[in-house]
């Protein structure tokens, strides 16, 4: 059995608080669903299906529907985890990674006691809920670590519907990279025109001869550019299907967990309707033939499988073509009522949207620039010296698909190579910046990726406790609007987010390519 060894990652209890801690359908897996108390409603092999209003939920993953004000118990652990038919000691929520799937209406609240039974201190972040700061799951900024064998009591607030993400915050390049993450469906009222839901979470893993890559016990690895994996997941699958009917409408839900690693999904022969991102509805749905995630970020497509047949969903890269996995989809004569090709325009989310409108001129209330300093500048291979001269000397990409720099990046750590977050205006940096706002503030917010630094790369911007619309790119008019929670902000290129301050407390604001963060790329904004 392929293992990674404990000792090798066992780190003291004591923890600095600023640390960041921060498919009948489906895969031959069994299926539970689970209600408030726990009780099994359903427990079959091969049956991955929920039956609610309209459409199906579809998924390999355990389901767990709660109602307003119920309670769910949430362990997380140590598994033993079969990746491409080998096993591999990993950690996981319920004994599943990823974790169950938390099914719940919008406007609903829940109490989630989570118990910590691994051998580290972790935490619980509910990304992308506008919920109460306390329940926020930052070390250092929200409350303290939570030590092996110890308990919390988070309280959950559901304002927005869509596609969320739970997973931890405490050495989260290393937790979420061994299995801590899942998803959160949160349920509008409004009619679904598509016969199947399906969640799907695009992951990597790094794999070596003798298992996973292991991790330093007391800092954070690939620091540089993130630990790339060199094996693709759905699901926690790295054979991954999905099983359909022709004239089946899928509406896939999509997130990025991977630690670094951007996605651009796809689907063989097929068109995606772009209909949501992170935390609403687009505007006006559109038609695109893939979508690019970076990590943590979240899409809602929609798609017709009008011919049988073996299709693979696909990840594409300038350089690669990836098989993420397959959809199979069988001859069926049964059509549904459904338009396919009607393109909706959302009328609430215009109407929100306008609202706001009048900020959108304004200048920004906040500059902040991404920069890096690291000492292994002196220690690079001589390919390593020529990929970066080739960089700053030809045009820059705005997008790292792989790791380039392997070598240099696996020598890379938190302690020799430090991301900033640096305000434009003040000099200051990560937690040393003094931002705050007042709720019911709506201020701009501008992100400059500095090309010129010592190594340019994408940054993924996630925002804590907030909700933001992308305004533009390099001036450039964003003219399809979503709320959103994390931003990609390519190589060189300057992005302008509004943002709506609605939730007091304190929030953190960092990348979320996970080693980014552990190396400083932090800081923490207020709202009074």
């Amino acid at each position: 059995m392929n293992s990674i060894d404990k000792t090798a990652i066992l780190w003291t209890i004591a923890i600095v608080a600023v640390g960041f801690g921060f498919s009948l359908y489906g895969a031959n897996t069994s299926l539970t669903v689970e209600t408030q108390n726990n009780s099994k409603l359903v427990d079959r092999e091969l049956l991955s299906i929920q039956q609610i209003d309209s459409p199906k939920l579809v998924s390999d993953m355990s389901i767990v529907s709660l109602s307003h004000n119920d309670k769910y118990d949430l362990v997380a652990s140590d598994i033993i985890k079969n990746i491409g038919g080998q096993s591999y000691e990993m950690f996981g929520y319920n004994q599943k990674s990823p974790g169950p799937l938390l099914l719940v209406d919008q406007g609903n609240e829940i109490t989630v006691n989570f118990k910590n039974n691994l051998d580290f201190p972790t935490t619980v972040h509910w990304h992308g809920l506008r919920l109460d700061y306390t329940s926020d799951g930052v070390p250092g900024i929200t409350q303290d670590p939570i030590l092996p064998g110890d308990t919390f009591e988070y309280e959950l607030k559901f304002p927005d519907s869509g596609i969320f993400l739970y997973h931890p915050h405490v050495r989260t390049e290393m937790q979420m990279e061994l299995g801590l993450y899942g998803n959160i469906l949160v349920e509008s009222k409004n009619k679904i025109p598509t016969t199947i839901q399906v969640p799907l979470i695009l992951d990597d893993v790094l794999i070596v001869e003798n298992g996973l890559e292991e991790f330093d016990s007391k800092v954070a690895t690939h620091t540089l550019m993130g630990r790339f994996g060199n094996t693709m997941m759905i699901n926690g699958d790295a054979n991954y299907s999905l099983e359909v009917n022709q004239w089946d409408i899928v509406r896939f839900y999509l997130t990025n967990t991977a630690n670094t690693r951007i996605f651009d999904f796809g689907i063989e022969q097929h068109k995606l309707k772009l209909v949501a991102d992170d935390a609403s509805n687009y505007e006006k749905e559109e038609f695109v033939d893939s979508v690019i995630l970076a990590s943590s970020e979240r899409r809602t497509v929609d798609v017709l499988f009008d011919k049988p047949g073996e299709y693979t969903i696909t990840h594409i890269t300038p350089e690669k073509i990836y098989s993420l996995g397959k959809v199979l989809v069988s001859p069926s004569n049964n059509k549904n009522d459904y338009d396919f090709y009607k393109i909706a325009e959302n009328k609430d989310i215009v109407a929100e949207i306008d609202e706001f409108r009048k900020y959108f001129s304004d200048s920004p209330d906040l500059e902040l620039e991404f920069d890096v300093k690291t000492s292994l500048v002196h220690q690079m291979t001589s390919d390593d010296s020529s990929m970066v001269m080739q960089d700053h000397e030809n045009e820059i990409q705005s997008i790292e698909w792989e790791d380039e720099m392997p070598k240099m990046n696996a020598m890379s750590n938190e302690e020799n190579t430090h991301w900033i977050l640096r305000d434009v205006n003040s000099g200051k940096e990560g937690f040393d910046i003094d931002y705050q706002a007042n709720v019911g503030d709506v201020k701009k917010i501008r992100l400059y990726n500095d090309p010129e630094s010592v190594h340019p790369m994408q940054h993924p911007i996630h925002l804590h406790g907030q909700r933001f619309l992308v305004l533009s790119e390099n001036g450039i008019l964003n003219e399809n609007l979503a709320w959103k929670d994390s931003v990609l902000v390519p190589t060189g290129k300057t992005v302008d987010i509004l943002v709506e301050f609605s939730n007091p407390g304190k929030w953190a604001m960092h990348c979320h390519i996970l080693e980014h963060a552990e190396a400083g790329m932090i800081t923490e904004i207020i709202v009074n």
